[in-house]
């Protein structure tokens, strides 16, 4: 990011009061928090990613690895599922990008393990502090920090998108890039999402799709277009990590 965000920067990695919660909940806040934190790290310690697919379909050239494509690639809008953050932490730590968390009381942990992990976190959602979390991240993308969506977050359907990314997109310029980490294997929880947890020590695959544009005077028609042209890429991209994931 450009040297005069620096102080936001550092707001956008830094813990939020937790002044309006109860002292109970406080408890159980800081206790999911740090419990995430250390979970994560061990879980992703273990993990070995495979080659990435999806590139070929970009049609780059002269790019030897993956970690040099994505580096030299224009800024990007990161769109993947809420029950894939797990796999997304370990595929984002070596690249400057920030996500969107939402307000709510789930919100408050989950945006703490992510600063813990060095991600800046831009607090909002599509039903609180959406407007003005949108602003925000206006700015930093333009500043050239990626940002993560949780796209079909925060609270379901699973596996539906959100045109939270898409409207990001078309204020900035910058194309959303549809991704589905997959491991091997992995516990699912019986949240609304399934999120999750993969096994120490199993592979995982990133599977990247083309990126989806929108043009800065998209109107309704073009933003449903797109919203279903994004969701399209994810459930391909999905079905291609199951069959992955399935294949011995």
């Amino acid at each position: 990011m450009k040297r005069q965000d620096t102080r936001i920067h550092d707001q956008l990695v830094s813990f939020k009061p937790l002044n309006k919660y109860s002292f109970g909940q406080r408890l159980a806040i800081r206790a999911a928090d740090l419990g995430l934190y250390w979970l994560i790290r061990l879980v992703r310690s273990t993990i070995r990613f495979e080659e990435t697919e999806g590139w070929s379909g970009l049609d780059i050239e002269g790019w030897e690895d993956f970690e040099t494509a994505y580096a030299r690639m224009p800024n990007t809008i990161n769109a993947f599922w809420h029950n894939r953050l797990f796999l997304m932490t370990k595929f984002s730590m070596d690249f400057d990008a920030g996500i969107i968390v939402s307000e709510s009381f789930d919100g408050e942990y989950i945006a703490r393990t992510a600063q813990r992990l060095g991600f800046p976190v831009v607090r909002g959602s599509s039903t609180r502090g959406g407007s003005k979390a949108l602003k925000q991240m206006v700015r930093l993308v333009r500043d050239g920090l990626r940002m993560g969506f949780t796209i079909d977050g925060p609270r379901g359907p699973r596996y539906r998108v959100k045109p939270g990314a898409l409207m990001l997109a078309a204020k900035t310029g910058v194309p959303v890039l549809p991704l589905v980490p997959e491991a091997k294997s992995y516990w699912e929880l019986s949240s609304w999402d399934r999120l999750q947890i993969p096994r120490p020590f199993t592979r995982a695959k990133m599977f990247i799709g083309e990126p989806v544009f929108v043009s800065p005077e998209a109107g309704r028609d073009e933003l449903k277009e797109k919203k279903e042209e994004l969701q399209r890429k994810l459930d391909e991209l999905t079905e291609r990590g199951r069959g992955w994931r399935e294949t011995k």
